[in-house]
């Protein structure tokens, strides 16, 4: 088995990277950070993340596992102090991995077809004054936006900044993709639904701004650079992440603890 390991810099995260090192060379499993059949990260969500692009040309050959050194992540499986069962449990058993949708952008503009993929989501906001937009669903019109942006996840980043926007929070096995607004603008020339709206997973969201507006796009809070942007096509992507589910937390169990925090009792 080969696998590679990804990481922060904080002190309580490489006493973990050390020993997670020991383990393999003891488990006699091979360290290739080039070419791994399991990504292993250490840190929280945004180390998976920075982990999901590096290996995206990858990422139908690889699963991933998380360990997180701070508080519990939607990524983030194991605890610092697991890693040996983590890692027995690695050159034990059989693979088998538990795979959530990913979002693809395809932004035309002039200088060429961009195609990008994210695991959380991309947003699309004015500079300085607001975002003017028409909305497609499925080649259908559906709106004339004007607002703040729009934000368009997947169920995974259902719990990250849409929610923030007042966003559903969308179980990560549903095929889906949530488009959430922010700060729209209502009147008589433009009525939007004023609400998060989930589309099926044969159908697609096409936005076409408007040629007076200036806009950013950014894709898993990286911001994208395209000269005179015709058109944004969000659809569910062909590909997957996996993750390894020998001890996959369960999603409302992530969500309960991030976002209540009761604790046996029932005491906050």
């Amino acid at each position: 088995m080969r696998v590679a390991i990804v990481y922060n810099h904080r002190p309580e995260t490489l006493a973990v990277v050390q020993e997670l090192e020991k383990l393999l060379v003891a488990h006699r499993i091979v360290r290739n950070d080039d070419h791994p059949e399991v990504v292993v990260t250490v840190g929280g969500d945004g180390t998976l993340l920075k982990a999901f692009h590096r290996y995206l040309p990858q990422i139908d050959h690889v699963r991933f596992i998380g360990v997180h050194t701070g508080h519990l992540g939607f990524y983030t499986d194991w605890r610092n102090y697991d890693v040996d069962r983590m890692v027995d449990a690695l050159s034990r058993r059989q693979p088998s991995s538990v795979s959530y949708p990913l979002l693809q952008l395809k932004i035309t503009a002039k200088d060429g077809v961009h195609v990008y993929t994210a695991l959380n989501e991309t947003t699309l906001k004015g500079i300085a004054k607001t975002l003017e937009a028409r909305v497609y669903i499925k080649n259908e019109f559906f709106e004339s936006f004007r607002g703040d942006g729009l934000c368009v996840s997947t169920p995974t980043g259902s719990t990250a900044y849409s929610k923030s926007l007042g966003g559903a929070v969308i179980h990560p096995r549903l095929k889906a993709l949530q488009m959430t607004e922010i700060a729209s603008i209502n009147n008589r020339v433009f009525r939007t639904l004023s609400s998060p709206i989930v589309i099926a997973p044969d159908e697609w969201i096409t936005i076409i701004p408007g040629e007076m507006t200036d806009f950013v796009v950014t894709l898993d809070g990286h911001q994208l650079w395209h000269r005179q942007i015709e058109k944004l096509e969000y659809r569910i992507s062909s590909h997957v992440i996996r993750f390894d589910k020998f001890e996959h937390t369960h999603f409302w169990s992530r969500v309960e603890d991030a976002f209540i925090g009761w604790d046996d009792t029932g005491q906050k």
